[in-house]
């Protein structure tokens, strides 16, 4: 059930027997060559969706714009400070709480937001005492890893990488996008300011190799996904 495509005598009637919502996180950021710059939120929405049919839950809106601003020297990244995220998330809890919403599962797709989330979860459970909060980070399960670690090995580094790339494949595959990677990829894993992370990630990629992505890769990975996050 999604919140965008509901009226409100849906949702009045949902919250007679249910008083939770999943709501999806990611950012808009550049993702390499061949990455799209949704990357983030579109596998956070998706694998939000998917567990919103497993469940019989419903999907609020999903929050698109994250929190990247050392991917600002690539063109088409939208970043939000931290205090303008933790803000949003605030008032984006503070409104679903005042129409009887108690627990907020939030599916996130985008590594830069984990910090933000649990300091405005701290600040919103404070607020709001009958409200809890709970963090989902797609890729970061046990299962997930094993699986990213069969498909790539070292090959999938920690930014534009093909796990994430081939969740959007599957998702869109009318979107996929072919380009020539540089013949060298750095592989340190540091955040830098936008220039100079420009500079040492020359075509946006860290230390990944997303050609190797496939759409049944990303099939594989958005059922598991579906499944290990289902479980919390």
């Amino acid at each position: 059930m999604l919140l965008h495509l509901s009226t409100w005598q849906e949702i009045e009637a949902y919250l007679q027997r249910s008083r939770g919502v999943i709501i999806p996180i990611g950012s808009t950021e550049q993702h390499g060559p061949t990455g799209l710059i949704g990357t983030d939120f579109i596998c956070a929405e998706a694998i939000a969706q998917g567990i919103g049919k497993e469940l019989d839950a419903l999907i609020a809106s999903t929050l698109t714009i994250g929190t990247a601003e050392h991917h600002m020297g690539f063109p088409g990244t939208i970043s939000l400070k931290p205090s303008t995220l933790a803000l949003v998330i605030k008032d984006y809890v503070h409104s679903l709480a005042k129409h009887g919403f108690q627990h907020f599962f939030f599916i996130n797709g985008h590594g830069g937001n984990i910090a933000v989330l649990k300091t405005a979860f701290t600040e919103i459970h404070t607020e709001l005492p009958n409200v809890h909060c709970y963090l989902g980070n797609w890729w970061m399960s046990a299962a997930i890893h094993k699986l990213v670690q069969e498909l790539y090995g070292d090959k999938e580094g920690s930014h534009a990488t093909p796990s994430e790339v081939a969740v959007t494949m599957y998702v869109y595959p009318d979107a996929i996008k072919s380009a020539p990677l540089s013949e060298y990829v750095n592989k340190d894993r540091k955040i830098y300011a936008p220039q100079e992370f420009r500079e040492r990630y020359p075509d946006g990629r860290m230390g990944s190799d997303p050609s190797l992505a496939t759409v049944e890769h990303g099939r594989q990975l958005y059922e598991l996904a579906i499944k290990e996050i289902g479980r919390q």
